[in-house]
């Protein structure tokens, strides 16, 4: 066999369906760049918020114990509350924008 019924042997017919333009295709998930943006917005107000609120009862704790009762409360907030939200709530934007261009 040559080269050439190698390469004429294994290609693959085209596909049989309906085209999928790139208006109707579905939209991937959100930049790494995007999500970092997103996580960090949600992420500040809930620090500087919890600081805030904090501050009059751990005045003589530790940073360290200060960091770590912060971070209990805030981490699991952000993760299962406000990111999630925000996640939508981009999506949602995306999809109206998707839908202005067609």
């Amino acid at each position: 066999m040559t080269t050439e019924s190698i390469a004429t042997d294994s290609a693959t017919p085209p596909a049989v369906g309906p085209a999928v333009t790139p208006a109707s295709a579905p939209a991937g998930p959100p930049s790494v760049h995007v999500r970092a943006v997103i996580t960090w917005l949600a992420i500040f107000p809930l620090v500087a918020i919890g600081m805030l609120a904090m501050a009059p009862i751990s005045e003589s704790w530790h940073p360290v114990l200060r960091a770590f009762v912060l971070t209990l409360i805030v981490v699991p907030l952000a993760v299962y509350l406000v990111v999630p939200q925000l996640m939508r709530g981009y999506g949602a934007l995306r999809r109206r924008a998707r839908s202005v261009v067609e």
